[in-house]
C-alpha cells in the first residue's frame, strides 16, 4: 500500500489548510438516522453545510469527477464521502467508490464521514481501502440528551427512537472509535453544540472521546435550518463556543478551522470551489454506467489519410478504431477492413460485429437504414465533418456533436439507398 503523508489532510491539521485541498464525493443519499437539526431537502449553491449537495454520483461517476477535479485543483490531497446521507446507509456505493479511487489515484488521502450507527461491519474493508482518516458526529454520551437529539435510529428494518435509539447510536459510535483506533486510523469526534439540549454536555463529550481513543473533537455550532425541529434554536457564538473548546482542549485536541462543509465541497478550506465545480458535477451524474463504456472504449471513424472525418460511411473501405489513452489525449488502436459491398442489409450487421467494442462511429455522411441498424446494436451513428481530435473530444467529454454536423442530408439522401448495393 502506498505510504501517505497524514499531515496533509486540511481538517484535522490547520498548518495545511492553506496549501492542501480536499473534495466530497456525494455517493451516500440515504442516512440510517434523523437529527432534529438536519434537512437535506434543500440545496443552495451559497450555502455551506452538511446534507447539502448540488447532485449525488454513482461510484463511477465520482470517479470521474474526481479525475476532472484535480486537473482544475491540483493541491487536492483528500478525498472524502461525507454524505449528503451516511456512508454506511450506502455502503456499498461508498466502498466500490473508494476501489475506484484506491486504484486511479492510491496518493490521496481517503476521508470517511459517519454517524457511527452502521460502520462497524465495515471497519476491515475501510482499513484495506487505505482509508486514513474517519470523523464520527457525536453530540452526547447520555441517552436522555441524545434522545432530544435524534428522532430516530434505524437498525437494519427497525427503527427505534427515544432513549432506546439514542443509546444503541452512542454504543455503535463508542465502539466505531475503538475498532478504528485499533486499525490505526485517525479519529475526528464532531460534536454539534445545540444550545438548551447538550450545550453543558460537550465537555463530557470530549472526555468519552478521549478515553475511548479519538485524536481530535471539532465543536461546531448549530446551524438551525428551516423545517427542523430546531429551526427556531439561536446559533451559538463564539461567547459560547471559544470557552467549550478551551475546556475540552484538557482532555483532547480541538479543531479550530471548521467551514461547516457541504457534501460537495471541493478546494481549500478558505478557497470552496463547489458552486464553479458545480456544473462539473451534475455534469458526471449524467454518464451512462461504467460498465456499458468499458464495454466500448473505441469509436469507428470513416476516414481517407487518418487525420479528417471525410468518408460516406458505405463508401469506406476501412474504418480505423480510435480511443482514449492514459496520459490524455486519444490514439488509433486498430484499423478494421469494411464488410464488401452489394450484401443488403446484412453488410451493416457485419458491420454492428466489426464494431462491438465501438460507443460510436463517425463518418462524413450515411443512409437512414445503417444508421438504424447500428443503433439497433447499442453504435451510435454521428454524421460529423472536421478533425478526428475535436471529434473525439466533443464526444468522450461532452457528448455534443452539434457544432460538428456534417453533409448528412445531402450526401446520404442522394447517393445512399441505404441497402449496401450501391456503396463501395
Amino acid at each position: 500500500m502506498t505510504t501517505k503523508d497524514t499531515s496533509k489532510h486540511p481538517c484535522f491539521n490547520k498548518e495545511t489548510a492553506g496549501s492542501c485541498g480536499r473534495v466530497h464525493l456525494p455517493v451516500a443519499p440515504k442516512c440510517n438516522i434523523q437529527c432534529n437539526y438536519c434537512n437535506r431537502k434543500y440545496d443552495c449553491v451559497n450555502e455551506s453545510r452538511p446534507g447539502v449537495t448540488s447532485g449525488v454520483l454513482q461510484p463511477f461517476q465520482a470517479a470521474e469527477y474526481m479525475d476532472k477535479v484535480l486537473e482544475k485543483e491540483p493541491r487536492i490531497t483528500v478525498a472524502g464521502i461525507a454524505g449528503p446521507g451516511d456512508p454506511f446507509a450506502n455502503p456499498a456505493e461508498v466502498l466500490e467508490t473508494m476501489r475506484l479511487l484506491n486504484k486511479k489515484h492510491p496518493h490521496l488521502l481517503f476521508c470517511l464521514s459517519s454517524n457511527g450507527m452502521g460502520i462497524l461491519p465495515y471497519l476491515d474493508d475501510i482499513a484495506e481501502l487505505g482509508v486514513s482518516h474517519v470523523t464520527i458526529t457525536m453530540s452526547a454520551v447520555d441517552p436522555a440528551i441524545g434522545a432530544k437529539i435524534y428522532s430516530w435510529v434505524k437498525d437494519g428494518n427497525v427503527v427505534y427512537r427515544g432513549e432506546k435509539g439514542a443509546a444503541i447510536l452512542l454504543d455503535r459510535q463508542l465502539a466505531a472509535i475503538k475498532g478504528l483506533k485499533e486499525r490505526g486510523i485517525i479519529v475526528k469526534v464532531n460534536s454539534i453544540v445545540i444550545p438548551g439540549v447538550n450545550d453543558d454536555h460537550i465537555v463530557e463529550v470530549a472526555k468519552v472521546a478521549a478515553s475511548w481513543g479519538a485524536d481530535i473533537q471539532n465543536i461546531i455550532p448549530l446551524k438551525p435550518t428551516a423545517d427542523t425541529p430546531f429551526a427556531e434554536l439561536p446559533e451559538p457564538t463564539g461567547e459560547l463556543i471559544v470557552p467549550l473548546r478551551k475546556e475540552a482542549k484538557c482532555f483532547i485536541d480541538q479543531m479550530t478551522h471548521c467551514k461547516r462543509c457541504r457534501a460537495d465541497a471541493v478546494g481549500l478550506l478558505g478557497d470552496d470551489q463547489s458552486a464553479s465545480l458545480c456544473g462539473t458535477l451534475q455534469a458526471c451524474s449524467k454518464l451512462k454506467p461504467l460498465e456499458a463504456l468499458n464495454a466500448r472504449p473505441y469509436v469507428a471513424i470513416a476516414t481517407r489519410e487518418g487525420m479528417l472525418i471525410n468518408q460516406h460511411l458505405g463508401e469506406a473501405r476501412s474504418f480505423q478504431i480510435w480511443g482514449p489513452r492514459e496520459s490524455g489525449g486519444y490514439r488509433l488502436v486498430d484499423t478494421r477492413t469494411a464488410p464488401a459491398a452489394g450484401c443488403g442489409p446484412q453488410r451493416w450487421t457485419q458491420l454492428a460485429a466489426l464494431f462491438k467494442d465501438c460507443r460510436a462511429v463517425l463518418a462524413a455522411a450515411m443512409g437512414e437504414t445503417p444508421r438504424m441498424l447500428l443503433e439497433e446494436h447499442d453504435i451510435k451513428c454521428h454524421v460529423v465533418s472536421g478533425f478526428i481530435e475535436d471529434a473525439l473530444k466533443a464526444l468522450y467529454e461532452s457528448g455534443d456533436m452539434r457544432q460538428l454536423g456534417g453533409r448528412r442530408g445531402g450526401i446520404a439522401g442522394a447517393c445512399c439507398t441505404g441497402t449496401g448495393s450501391k456503396c463501395g
